[in-house]
């Protein structure tokens, strides 16, 4: 054998060992940030990580002459410099909100519950006919923004006579943080209720859409919160319950996950601070009020290219390479942390089924054909709720129904206006409950 491959072989051979003793101080390091919640910032995992491999590494050059007895310590000095990026915020730790819309004025209001959200009103438009009855809109997450796509769909509405309302749940855009703890879907209901009532305008009819039409169902099997309601549409809802949430199986046709490019533009999953926190939150193996980042340092690092392929998920294969831009960067507001805190007290609530059948507010389902929600979340709702006067299956869209592409826009808002009008509805009522075991088997 040629010395030069020798010498390779050598140095290979003592190398390993010393990339197998970081990877293990790294993997130590994870398992202490999973064990302490990131206590300190992660610096107690650190620390205690840095402190042990240099026991370690002195217990093992302890037989060596002077200059050998550094060579152990080198994996702990390298593991060291990798970790330490977890422990240092790399944007700032105090809440920064998205800057003022251009094209409406964003209100504050404090509710009786103690939640302080941001709100956006569309008057009715001055020609044409005007609706009496105000329009709440509850946007999806939970816990984000309203999206620009969104506000152009309100504005239609708006311009077609509907005094139209929007406001972003508690810790969601320029809204305020709530502590971590009371992030809870009962708290959206019940700011739900607080909202209508400091509009003081009697009964509103609801548009719930995703995460907020699980909040809107939610609010139709409380009496006393549905009392408030006075037409209630239901889109494509996220788990009314914790029961719902662990079905499985049914979705829509094809979506154009996996079809679409990859978003573009900055990722905190990128930077390994951000990657280790939201990735072990993601697991389950840190709580969302983790110590290792804050709520709202973990707001601002969050970016629209995070939600990777999630909003491709919302359109139809057919779709893919015509995406539209649902935001901006500078409007783009999510909450990871509180958006799974509110997702695990969905999991973990009892059924509210029987409370459902009760409902008396007249409703209607909308449902996507391309939609990224499993179909059982949908027709839950609509088995258990007898007011649900209409179903709704919209055709050539995902679950993002008011898209700007194609006029379904327009579609979405006759379906809505028909509604709310108690006029004849554009599509066929369907499925119907007798449907529902028809609907699943055919529309995969």
């Amino acid at each position: 054998m040629p010395t030069s491959a020798i010498r390779l072989v050598r140095f290979t051979g003592r190398l390993l060992p010393a990339l197998a003793a970081v990877a293990t101080l790294v993997v130590a390091f994870l398992a202490l940030i999973a064990l302490t919640d990131g206590a300190g910032s992660g610096l107690a995992a650190w620390l205690t990580t840095l402190g042990v491999g240099a026991v370690l590494a002195t217990w093992r050059g302890r037989r060596r002459t002077w200059p050998a007895r550094l060579v152990p310590f080198l994996p702990v000095v390298v593991a060291a410099a990798l970790t330490a990026a977890v422990c240092i915020p790399t944007v700032p730790t105090a809440r920064r909100y998205p800057p003022a819309l251009p094209f409406v004025t964003t209100q504050h209001w404090s509710l009786t519950t103690g939640s302080r959200v941001a709100v956006y009103h569309y008057p009715p438009a001055n020609t044409g006919t005007r609706h009496p009855i105000p329009f709440v809109y509850l946007n999806g997450g939970p816990v984000r923004g309203i999206s620009v796509l969104d506000h152009r769909f309100l504005q239609l509405l708006a311009h077609q006579g509907y005094d139209v309302y929007a406001y972003e749940q508690a810790g969601g855009g320029r809204s305020d943080l709530l502590p971590m703890g009371q992030y809870t879907i009962s708290r959206s209901v019940r700011d739900l209720a607080a909202f209508v009532d400091r509009l003081n305008k009697g009964k509103a009819d609801i548009l719930g859409f995703s995460s907020g039409g699980a909040v809107l169902t939610r609010a139709l099997a409380d009496p006393s919160v549905a009392a408030r309601l006075h037409r209630a549409i239901i889109a494509e809802p996220g788990p009314m319950d914790g029961p719902t949430a662990h079905i499985t199986g049914h979705k829509g046709r094809k979506s154009a996950r996996g079809l679409a490019p990859a978003m573009t533009g900055p990722r905190s999953t990128h930077v390994p601070r951000y990657a280790v926190a939201f990735g072990l939150m993601r697991l389950g193996l840190l709580t969302p009020d983790t110590k290792l980042i804050g709520q709202a340092e973990g707001d601002n690092a969050f970016t629209a290219a995070d939600l990777g392929s999630d909003t491709a998920s919302a359109y139809c294969a057919r779709d893919a390479h015509r995406i539209p831009a649902e935001d901006t960067a500078q409007n783009f507001s999510f909450s990871p942390a509180a958006s799974l805190r509110i997702q695990r007290t969905v999991k973990d609530s009892p059924s509210i089924a029987s409370q459902l059948r009760q409902s008396r507010t007249p409703a209607m389902l909308m449902i996507a054909e391309c939609s990224s929600q499993v179909r059982q979340w949908e027709t839950t709702v609509l088995a258990h709720d007898p007011a649900i006067q209409r179903t709704q299956y919209m055709p050539g869209v995902g679950h993002h129904m008011w898209n700007g592409l194609d006029g379904n826009n327009d579609r979405a808002a006759a379906v809505i206006t028909a509604f709310l009008q108690d006029k004849p509805a554009p599509l066929p009522n369907y499925p119907t409950r007798d449907e529902i075991p028809t609907f699943l088997r055919d529309h995969e």
